[in-house]
């Protein structure tokens, strides 16, 4: 097998490939170069969406060159693939806005830069855009829409499932627009090679067929398993939301949290998938002899290193060291916090309000809900009153207020005079 496809392999990512084994050897004959999409519908894209991304960090480190289509004209219709109701439809002004986003957000994962390593792939970002937004429609559907039949596009699973619920027009031309990507790729670009995630398999095969009737040329789609952590929750998705990239939506400490706290049983799955650790050293945590929380940290810090940085993962990680010092006594150093008046304090803040101040909550509501939870504290002091208010005699000894969300998410709230 090529070495390429055996690292894919050997660390878990790979679920589907259309001709494995012309794929391996071509690419044990030539350097491909290979594309994968993602569409812009949000500032930021959250860890759930990173797997093909990593994997293609792996085939760039073994010299095959990535494109990263940024969808800033499918975006505009919306895929889907894995949806179950129609996207919101988004201004080409705000699409503009997340594209440019993502590319400092992938660029942790993949690497852009005009670098002289003979060994490893040069990368580039594209936006189709640049060659969706001035189709000619008839044209398109004279040229490309004959070579799609619809009862083949309704066998696909993502089609399937959206029509129990309704699927619109614009939705379905969907996949002829990503066939399109595809094939300007091949003749443009020379790519050979469509990635992404499992549920995008209808929409690559059927770019695979249209460049075989158009251009009566071969090339492949490779698909990677859709992440789910062993207690079925989708990956990515935290008690506070989504776990985004970007640091203003998701804190760089909440991030490692969210890292330190998965299953035990996802720990060394997650570390062959998202980090870049050698499946050699990772293979010394897969011990039962070892402390699965040495394997826990070791994740965390090395996804916050690669996300955020090194400077971050290393706060976060004094941070989680820090929780609790000699003799069990905790330590508040590096933790998340933010600063309000004395005066502020005098007056008495609702304990809803206060928690809604902090990264523990997001809204009121959602302040509200972790109360009558039995979720939130104070001081290690359960609040059980929605109606409570928290004024100065709550105060340490420092003028710090210690706030707690669950059994393991904590904020600071330093008191200034």
């Amino acid at each position: 097998m090529n070495a390429a496809l055996q690292v894919l392999q050997d660390r878990g990512f790979i679920k589907q490939c259309t001709h494995f084994e012309e794929l391996s050897d071509r690419m044990d004959k030539e350097k491909l170069t290979f594309y994968l999409g993602v569409d812009p519908t949000g500032k930021s894209i959250h860890i759930g969406h990173m797997v093909p991304f990593f994997a293609m960090h792996h085939l760039q480190e073994h010299g095959h060159n990535p494109i990263a289509l940024v969808g800033g004209g499918t975006s505009l219709i919306g895929d889907p693939s894995g949806k179950t109701e129609m996207r919101k439809m988004l201004t080409v002004e705000q699409i503009k806005e997340n594209s440019s986003a993502l590319k400092q957000q992938l660029g942790t994962v993949v690497d852009f830069s005009d670098h002289n390593d003979p060994g490893r792939g040069h990368a580039v970002m594209l936006n189709n855009y640049d060659w969706l937004g001035g189709l000619n429609y008839i044209e398109f559907l004279r040229d490309i829409g004959k070579h799609f039949s619809v009862n083949r596009m309704l066998t696909f699973e993502s089609y399937k499932q959206r029509l129990e619920r309704g699927l619109s027009f614009i939705e379905f031309n969907y996949q002829l627009l990503q066939s399109y990507d595809f094939l300007t790729l091949f003749r443009e670009h020379n790519a050979v090679l469509q990635i992404g995630g499992d549920d995008q398999w209808g929409n690559i095969v059927s770019g695979i067929e249209l460049i075989r009737k158009i251009e009566g040329s071969e090339s492949y789609g490779l698909t990677f398993s859709l992440i789910t952590r062993s207690d079925g929750q989708k990956m990515g998705k935290s008690e506070k939301g989504a776990v985004f990239l970007d640091p203003e939506l998701f804190s760089p400490y909440d991030f490692f949290q969210y890292w330190r706290n998965v299953n035990d049983e996802d720990v060394i799955r997650f570390m062959k998938l998202f980090t870049f650790l050698s499946l050699e050293e990772i293979g010394e945590y897969d011990d039962p002899k070892r402390n699965i929380n040495e394997a826990k940290e070791r994740l965390a810090y090395e996804q916050t290193k690669i996300i955020h940085g090194k400077e971050e993962a290393d706060k976060a990680l004094k941070a989680a060291k820090s929780m609790f010092g000699s003799a069990g006594k905790m330590s508040t150093e590096g933790i998340p916090s933010i600063t309000v008046p004395y005066s502020t304090l005098e007056m008495g803040i609702p304990a809803i309000e206060l928690f809604a101040m902090t990264d523990l909550c997001a809204t009121k509501s959602d302040a509200r809900r972790l109360i009558s939870q039995n979720g939130a504290s104070v001081q290690d002091k359960k609040i059980t009153d929605v109606k409570a208010v928290i004024d100065t005699s709550w105060l340490d000894q420092e003028n710090i207020l210690l706030l707690k969300a669950g059994k393991k998410r904590y904020f600071k709230v330093i008191v200034e005079q």
